[in-house]
């Protein structure tokens, strides 16, 4: 690839989704960790703009991400013996047809030889016009034009083919399909890494992982769910069927050879021999609102069950899980059971955020801190976090000395404050 001034002649163009904007950034720095290439935007590039040029890259970097166009000179792919289309792109105002074709009749001045071909064209040129962001405040003129070579497509129809409503086995907590590969991105996953989701539920980061080739496990308290038994979550379904499990969801998309198994455990009280036994831990843990936070013991003294009950069958009683205990214990297990530089991505619900509500450990190192609006006084927070070192004695005595390793106390309040968020806008829309 020739290069001008140090640095590559190509330039590219990520035509990106309009959704989760906080997300993107992050997601697209990991994708290019997973490459070892740097993330180097160009000047004009805006947070909130749909399109970003990236520098340094080839063909095969970009292919990960959106539309992908190559911004230069499109001359050598436009001979005489090729076929070609022109597509015509706007953000933030809509077109009529004959505008469209007046902005194709422009670029008569670029010297295309080829044949026009609209069904089937071995080269498509991309037009696109920024308007900017504000939908109230739109220019006459776009603000920035881009013309280049359309590369590939990203992978946007995963979304779709792997959409909740119609998986096997669901619940009432599953993960959007957009927001685990959002994840499952963030982690850094790749082919033959081990993943661990200390609370699967119905296994939706599980079946994100496995698209990308890793092998994958999980542990929850519920038995129910782990074993796919009791009442159904969808309309119209009163029980589970014989083989709603999070094995079947693998299943059906083609991944269950990358299925290690998952089990009932206790996230505070972890089963795995200690050592480094995983490249990401991606879980969404329970908050109170539509599934309790629960740990096994008892405030009691009560420390083996009543004579004459068999162990086997025994079922402990369990306790409330407070938040800041549990994010906590994550954190912990987290700096033990990953490998260095393997990942932690999980939610942290927040109401009204400040930056002491992340938790912090002294063996991981924060990456990103992404939101997503829950309500107007709620949300929860994205955190991925990287292991840099194996953890030490002087790490557990950590937050004597440094209040930023302390468990924050407010996140124990959070199913409190959100309902009576939500009694709060009640009684308004009452008066």
């Amino acid at each position: 690839m020739a290069t001008s001034a140090g640095r590559s002649r190509f330039q590219y163009l990520l035509h990106l989704a309009q959704d989760n904007l906080d997300f993107r950034i992050p997601e697209i720095k990991a994708l290019l960790a997973l490459r070892g290439k740097p993330f180097r935007p160009s000047e004009s590039s805006r947070e909130k703009c749909p399109f970003l040029c990236l520098d340094g890259l080839s063909e095969d970097d970009v292919r990960l991400f959106g539309i992908c166009l190559c911004q230069k000179s499109p001359v050598p792919f436009m001979q005489r013996d090729s076929t070609y289309r022109i597509n015509v792109y706007t953000f933030n105002k809509t077109l009529l047809f004959e505008d469209r074709i007046k902005r194709i009749d422009a670029l008569e001045y670029l010297p295309f030889e080829g044949t026009v071909s609209l069904k089937s064209p071995q080269h498509i040129f991309c037009l696109l016009e920024d308007y900017g962001t504000d939908p109230n405040n739109i220019p006459e003129h776009p603000e920035y034009i881009y013309f280049g070579r359309w590369i590939a497509d990203g992978q946007r129809e995963l979304i779709r083919s792997h959409s909740v409503k119609n998986r096997h086995f669901i619940g009432n907590t599953s993960m959007d399909a957009g927001l685990s590969f959002i994840m499952t991105n963030h982690a850094k996953v790749k082919e033959n890494d081990l993943v661990f989701d200390p609370f699967v539920g119905t296994g939706s980061l599980l079946v994100a992982c496995s698209h990308f080739g890793a092998y994958v496990c999980g542990t929850d308290i519920d038995y129910n769910t782990i074993h796919g038994r009791g009442r159904s979550s969808r309309k119209n379904q009163k029980w589970r069927g014989p083989d709603e499990n999070i094995r079947a969801n693998l299943r059906q998309y083609g991944t269950e050879r990358m299925y290690v198994d998952v089990m009932v455990s206790d996230a505070s009280k972890p089963v795995w021999r200690e050592a480094p036994l995983f490249d990401a831990i991606i879980t969404d843990p329970p908050y109170g609102i539509r599934e309790s936070t629960r740990k096994t013991g008892s405030h009691k003294d009560i420390t083996k069950p009543p004579d004459g009950i068999f162990v086997e069958s025994h079922v402990p009683v369990s306790q409330a899980y407070h938040l800041s205990d549990m994010f906590s214990d994550l954190l912990n297990f987290s700096a033990h059971y990953l490998v260095v530089g393997g990942r932690l991505v999980y939610w942290l619900p927040i109401y009204r955020y400040c930056e002491e509500m992340v938790p912090l450990h002294p063996c991981l190192r924060l990456i990103s801190n992404c939101e997503q609006t829950l309500s107007s006084h709620t949300s929860r927070r994205l955190i991925t976090m990287e292991k840099i070192k194996e953890p030490e004695v002087c790490d557990s005595l950590a937050h004597l000395s440094d209040p930023r390793f302390s468990a924050y106390q407010g996140h124990n309040a959070f199913r409190e404050k959100y309902f009576s968020g939500l009694n709060k806008k009640s009684g308004r829309d009452d008066v």
